[in-house]
């Protein structure tokens, strides 16, 4: 098996492990144990993570504080891991000699001064979780879901997936010396993420379906065969993605942004972070809760579909089609939980075109620093929740980009290119995005073609800068 175990570190852990129990979302029934599809038994509905320890008073946020710190110091394992430093707070597995980590987390607190000019918001910046080992947030959750399934002896685990997922679940799958079992639609995926499954020795099945039909028959499957479920329908991925918050408010000395903007897709990261944010806030490590927005594509707007025409009381699917690929669902698992975090925060949820999303992509690029698809909604929604009054310009915003510019390399070659938007119905939208566009020139292998070409790039810059 590969050396995937982490032992604690020399610094120990002076405080008490967190106890969990399994608590239904809508029925309260709370269990020591969950079935394979991480439903209630009583109603239906999502179990999550009841962290019993620290509500009993048994921590104290000066000393969580003081021994997270520490840790960042320490080269053991299981401390340089980004997501159990923090492991007073997670689900504690029986042996830390089942826990698999990659070194997940540790991922930057960027400042964006060029976003930052253009929006009139000089507190803007963004918290990057593409730069994790498999190039998306997934890895934090990933590494408690991988760890409880070693704990428990699986030899397969399984997920559906639009990218991300698939290649984190193949990787820690790996690490752990397990096997994975991969879910994708078919023609709806981008091969970059596909080819990261791969390579990680997952056993890839491209479904004639969408994601929504995918994680159906997954959950057919789970019921059927010793296979264990890797989406964020399982709590203990949840659990992990958590630590994205406690690890941005510490980048923060525990002061809190007014507002943390997320992409929407399945709805387990809102959900993660909002769940943080109420530990963060009952644990006394913060003295105020931000407001937690979640921004969609248009063309996978169920939650603000959901929130607008049913109050988040009924889910409204719809047929999912957005080019951000990573959030391209329409039948989103964990809606109900999203809803609550939303209303815990006093946030709510946006949605943003198709054109809003490749600007916003283009001028996080601009920055050095870059995001899928997906990512660049926060940008293209903080943009609108401006317009509209919800965040004003002396307040702090964190922007949180989900995956690596790498993910979706076709989008960002089409967009350059000019041809992610064909047609004269596009006219406009092509030319409000053209100051943007810098395709590859093909040039004559002499000195004069390159200085040409450098004088004609100075020539546009200064243009544009006059524009």
């Amino acid at each position: 098996m590969p050396p995937a175990a982490a032992p604690d570190s020399d610094t120990g852990s002076p405080l008490p492990q967190a106890t969990f129990r399994f608590r239904c979302i809508g029925c309260g029934t709370v269990a020591h144990s969950a079935a394979q599809d991480f439903r209630c038994s009583h109603c239906g509905n999502l179990l999550e993570i009841s962290d019993q320890a620290w509500k009993s008073g048994s921590l104290d946020a000066t000393t969580l504080k003081s021994v997270w710190r520490d840790r960042r110091s320490s080269n053991a394992p299981l401390d340089c891991s980004g997501v159990w430093r923090f492991r007073e707070l997670l689900p504690t597995p029986a042996s830390l000699e089942h826990v698999v980590t990659l070194r997940e987390g540790n991922t930057p607190l960027y400042e964006l001064p060029l976003a930052s000019r253009a929006t009139g918001i000089p507190r803007l910046s963004a918290k990057h979780q593409g730069l994790n080992p498999t190039g998306s947030f997934k890895d934090t959750g990933m590494t408690v879901a991988a760890t409880f399934a070693r704990q428990a002896a699986y030899r397969w685990v399984a997920c559906a997936s639009t990218g991300n997922t698939s290649a984190s679940m193949a990787a820690y799958a790996a690490r752990g010396g397990m096997r994975s079992l991969v879910l994708v639609p078919d023609g709806k995926i981008s091969w970059s993420k596909l080819s990261q499954a791969l390579d990680y020795g997952a056993l890839t099945c491209q479904l004639r379906t969408d994601f929504d039909g995918c994680l159906h028959l997954l959950q057919e499957l789970v019921r059927r065969a010793p296979v264990y479920q890797l989406n964020s329908i399982n709590p203990f991925r949840l659990e992990g993605q958590k630590t994205l918050a406690f690890e941005l408010l510490e980048q923060m000395e525990w002061q809190p942004p007014d507002h943390i903007i997320v992409p929407g897709g399945n709805l387990g990261n809102s959900s993660a972070i909002g769940k943080a944010l109420l530990e963060m806030r009952d644990l006394g490590l913060i003295p105020r809760m931000p407001k937690l927005w979640v921004i969609q594509a248009e063309g996978a707007n169920a939650l603000v579909r959901t929130l607008r025409e049913t109050g988040g009381k009924r889910l409204v699917s719809v047929q999912a089609e957005t080019r951000a690929t990573a959030i391209r669902i329409g039948n989103p698992a964990s809606w109900e939980k999203a809803v609550k975090v939303l209303q815990a925060t006093g946030g709510a949820c946006e949605q943003v075109s198709e054109v809003e999303i490749a600007l916003a992509k283009a001028e996080i690029g601009a920055e050095g620093i870059g995001c899928e698809p997906a990512s660049a909604v926060t940008l293209a929604g903080l943009k609108k929740l401006l317009l509209q009054g919800f965040v004003k310009r002396e307040e702090s915003v964190v922007l949180i980009l989900t995956g690596n510019l790498l993910k979706d390399p076709d989008f960002t070659m089409d967009f350059h290119r000019g041809s992610l938007f064909q047609g004269a119905a596009h006219e406009s939208e092509n030319t409000q995005l053209k100051p943007f566009r810098h395709p590859p020139v093909v040039l004559e292998a002499t000195l004069d073609a390159v200085i040409q070409a450098l004088d004609h790039a100075e020539k546009s810059d200064r243009t544009h800068s006059n524009a």
